[in-house]
């Protein structure tokens, strides 16, 4: 099944089947990269008090819980219904599994390699999958082809990951 969910309301021109994304977008995704690291010495310190990094990762995801609570009920961006959910893929409902390894890992890895290693291994990790997605247009991701740019990218992504 395609993606049918637009990035932008105007400009209706698509690229290699992407849409152009507003600026703002982009800003909140830089503004959330921001706090991906802040979120991983957070969790590391909660782990240092909680004593272990599985109940420092469940107290964590437990505030995120309460706060998506409000905001769904808040209705801001939808309030959603259940009657759809038995049409997602098998594969959608592993989002949360893939989270909880990502706080998890990142919660053991941060005390022995350090902030700004343990990220940068993640967006290579995330670049690289990224790509792949792209490219095959897996989990109803819009196809957009593997170039050399792209590679190159990736390449000097892992140049700096070895550097951090």
């Amino acid at each position: 099944m395609p993606n049918t969910n637009s990035c932008t309301a105007s400009s209706p021109s698509i690229t290699n089947g992407v849409r152009p994304v507003p600026y703002l977008i982009v800003i909140l995704v830089v503004i959330a990269g921001i706090g991906q690291p802040m979120q991983a010495a957070m969790n590391a310190r909660l782990r240092e008090s909680a004593g272990s990094p599985a109940f420092a990762a469940l107290l964590s995801f437990a505030v995120g819980a309460l706060v998506l609570a409000l905001l769904t009920l808040s209705g801001a961006l939808g309030r959603g219904t259940l009657t759809g959910l038995g049409r997602a893929p098998w594969w959608a409902w592993l989002g949360g599994l893939s989270g909880a390894f990502s706080v998890i890992t990142a919660l053991i890895a941060l005390p022995r390699a350090g902030t700004a290693a343990v990220i940068a291994a993640a967006l290579l990790g995330q670049t690289v999958a990224s790509l792949v997605i792209d490219h095959y247009g897996w989990l109803d991701a819009p196809r957009v082809p593997v170039n050399a740019w792209r590679v190159l990218g990736v390449i000097l992504l892992f140049a700096g990951v070895l550097l951090v």
